[in-house]
């Protein structure tokens, strides 16, 4: 092989990566979210290892995530997750929403490239009761006109819910309504049924074999774009397409796999520049697609799956402190709000924290894992609104209830801003930098140093 042909390979390896990383990580997520027994306690499988699950079965989740949920990265302590795996191949599927009652919800509807393509709920639709039809293809849709239809653009989708839960005492009402949306077939039957996921649960990003036999299964029942698949027929010189026998691929094309994907992943690590200025940045942009931005969906497939568009959400993040240092829990930090300047939401704002290696929540001695505009025990002054983050408490007893805390090392927070104002969609909202005020008193390193690792 020729140094050009070899470069050649590299280089479509790295672009097959790109292009097909979001189907990998949808296939692992659903692997790790389908439930292996249905409303009767059926096993989908006969064994803990089966790759078995069913689809077109809401899961309710019924506790306010914390530290030892570990299904999904970045997840918010906001609100209660209504989800299920759509497979739309054989038959539309009939989604009935209750009448929220002024309540804020969102059902985002994500295709198997991860675009947001749709999404129910208080912005789109509203609060009222509803029924949509969820369809895949060229379907005879029924003359009903109580039904909303909803084109999918693959057969196989992601619908992942949020509702709005104001504190432990709200959480009885909450569930109570996630019991009324209901899923079923045309024929008012129960839509479940049992699939082959593909994976194992704990399927890992770093095979390469493996990854070629979940991404051309993806490919096969989910068939890019018309105006991608001369595109996508280029990978299959690196074991990448609908058609390919990943059991087959030689050692050569699994080195060139294994290589991309080492390289893609290093790729989608790296720290983002803190483009909105004070340490913060905006990792997802998309509305409803991505479009050709391949970089871009990757990024958030690996960082952020299941993020809705930034018109439902803005998820604002800072890994940096205002002058570029990572943020490190044996230091604090302050940012302050003026009076004027709070978050615009027009649903609600809130900040989180999460272990920088994890992508968790932060385990702490009170149990306080955000921040947000409907936290009782938030302090204003005259000044504003300033938090506090740090691994140890705040000496001064008065600013603890303002304190958000983090772990004993690298963190990350976010910023979420659902149904953001103009003011942050079109990028005027000033974020409040995040200052350095000390280290850790306990600690052993100065203000002047910092991790880079």
């Amino acid at each position: 092989m020729s140094c050009s042909t070899s470069e050649n390979i590299t280089a479509l390896a790295r672009d097959a990566v790109l292009y097909t990383l979001p189907l990998f990580e949808m296939t692992r997520m659903r692997a790790a979210m389908c439930p292996r027994r249905d409303d009767s306690g059926q096993f989908a499988g006969d064994s803990p290892d089966s790759t078995l699950g069913w689809v077109n079965q809401l899961v309710r989740g019924r506790q306010l995530l914390g530290p030892r949920n570990r299904e999904v990265v970045t997840p918010n302590n906001d609100t209660l997750y209504l989800s299920t795996w759509l497979e739309l191949g054989d038959e539309p599927l009939v989604l009935e929403v209750p009448d929220t009652a002024g309540r804020y919800y969102v059902l985002g509807l994500l295709d198997f490239y991860t675009n947001p393509f749709e999404s129910i709920g208080t912005r789109t639709t509203g609060n009222g009761a509803r029924r949509f039809l969820l369809h895949h293809g060229e379907v005879a849709l029924p003359a009903d006109d109580d039904l909303t239809p909803i084109a999918c653009p693959t057969r196989d989708v992601w619908l992942i819910g949020r509702i709005l839960v104001d504190g432990m005492d709200d959480l009885a009402a909450v569930h109570a309504l996630q019991d009324r949306f209901v899923l079923k077939t045309l024929g008012d039957q129960p839509a479940q049924r049992r699939v082959d996921v593909g994976v194992t649960r704990r399927a890992a990003l770093g095979d390469a074999r493996l990854y070629a036999a979940a991404v051309n299964a993806a490919l096969l029942r989910n068939p890019p774009p018309a105006a991608e698949s001369a595109l996508v027929a280029q990978y299959a010189a690196v074991g990448i397409g609908a058609d390919i026998d990943a059991s087959a691929l030689e050692a050569p094309t699994l080195a060139a796999l294994g290589s991309a994907l080492d390289q893609v992943i290093g790729e989608l690590g790296v720290p983002q520049p803190s483009a909105l200025g004070g340490g913060w940045f905006l990792p997802v942009e998309v509305r409803a697609s991505f479009g050709d931005d391949y970089l871009a969906r990757a990024h958030v497939s690996r960082n952020y799956i299941g993020a809705l568009g930034i018109e439902e959400a803005m998820y604002v993040t800072a890994d940096c402190d205002s002058e570029g240092r990572p943020l490190d829990g044996r230091y604090s930090y302050e940012l302050s709000f003026p009076p004027d300047g709070l978050p615009q939401a027009q649903a609600f704002w809130s900040i989180t924290m999460y272990d920088k290696t994890s992508c968790m929540l932060v385990d702490n001695v009170i149990d306080r894992y955000s921040i947000g505009d409907r936290s009782p025990q938030l302090r204003y002054d005259k000044h504003g609104l300033s938090l506090r983050l740090s691994a140890a408490p705040p000496a001064d007893a008065s600013t603890q209830s303002n304190w958000l805390p983090a772990p004993d090392g690298l963190f990350y927070i976010m910023l979420r801003i659902y149904i953001p104002s103009a003011a942050h969609l079109e990028q005027r909202f000033h974020y409040p930098p995040i200052r350095r005020v000390q280290p850790h008193e306990n600690g052993v390193r100065t203000d002047q140093s910092s991790m880079a690792s």
